[in-house]
């Protein structure tokens, strides 16, 4: 079953993580609003402030809004822009993940606990350390270690990192030479922090050598998303500006991940953003597009597919606007 009709439609809601808690799936969108900005690369007109969590127990059956779950009010340390979040769960808490910009205009990563998958989330009263960016995705693997995936290109500042130190001088992305890659790292035992320095996740395409920044058809953007399928880890993405989900696969949580096509063509709107999650013994793609505004990029509404696998693991590429 696939629908095509936004599951959320009281709200604007993009950006969708999802897992699967207490036996539901919850979604973890971003929440659109109008704010009257002009749109531009540094995404300004994304200057959303809240979030709200919705469940579902059936696909096609009635996703319940469980109202907001964080306040970028409630966040000490935070001034705008609280984009992607994503969840995860241990030891009988709940903790949501989010980036948004610091009083210094810098994309930092932050987290907040709750002892229920929707929250309220009460906010850690800093960011965590050594964190930059967007996007983040947390992924628990088989042995129940989590890692974080996270990064994004342009607005997202993850260029600005390539030193080790925030440059806001640096341009969106290279012209030429290697693509610039994601970050990874395993999270701390308490999920506040890292355990470890993060490092950059190599995408390689098919000839075995690393991605270049000019393929922009295959080169990450943003929107990391960490899910595993017999055996094999799979590492899907946005690729920005040519709009499309991608994915590669590699055997370790930290790569190297070999490009293998691609997950969904655009859709309406501009780059869309994702999840791939298992329910109920089927895979269903979460993602977003912009049918309830008519295709106002900024005011989108999140949407739910069938997600299927061939024989040979590969993924089926699903039609963004069919």
């Amino acid at each position: 079953m696939a629908t095509n009709k936004p599951l959320v439609t009281h709200m604007y809601t993009a950006d969708p993580r999802v897992h699967v808690f207490e036996g539901k799936l919850y979604i973890y969108p971003s929440h659109d609003i109008d704010t009257g900005i002009s749109e531009n690369n540094d995404g300004d007109h994304f200057d959303m402030r809240d979030f709200h969590v919705f469940s579902m127990e059936e696909i096609g059956g009635e996703i319940k809004d469980h109202g907001v779950a964080l306040d970028i009010k409630d966040i000490p340390w935070a001034r705008r822009q609280l984009w992607s979040n994503d969840a995860a769960y241990k030891d009988g808490k709940y903790y949501l993940y989010f980036p948004v910009k610091d009083k210094n205009d810098i994309f930092r990563l932050g987290v907040g606990i709750s002892d229920y998958p929707y929250g309220p989330f009460k906010p850690e009263p800093e960011p965590m350390k050594n964190s930059f960016s967007i996007d983040p995705c947390v992924f628990k693997d088989d042995d129940g270690e989590h890692y974080m995936y996270w990064g994004g290109l342009w607005g997202g500042q993850l260029q600005q990192w390539s030193t080790g130190k925030y440059d806001a001088t640096v341009p969106p992305e290279p012209g030429e030479g290697r693509a610039i890659g994601p970050r990874v790292a395993r999270l701390r035992k308490d999920m506040l922090n890292f355990e470890e320095e993060s490092r950059e996740l190599v995408i390689l395409g098919p000839d075995g050598n690393p991605l270049l920044a000019p393929e922009h058809d295959k080169r990450f953007f943003e929107a990391s998303w960490m899910h595993k399928h017999n055996g094999k880890y799979y590492f899907s993405y946005s690729t920005g500006n040519t709009c499309q989900i991608v994915y590669a696969t590699g055997d370790t949580p930290y790569g190297p991940f070999t490009y293998q096509g691609v997950v969904l063509t655009p859709v309406l709107g501009w780059a869309t953003h994702h999840a791939i999650v298992e329910f109920k013994g089927k895979w269903y793609l979460f993602y977003h597009d912009s049918e309830l505004s008519g295709g106002k990029t900024h005011l989108r509404n999140i949407k739910v597919s069938n997600l299927i696998y061939r024989q040979d693991g590969s993924i089926v590429t699903i039609d963004g606007r069919h």
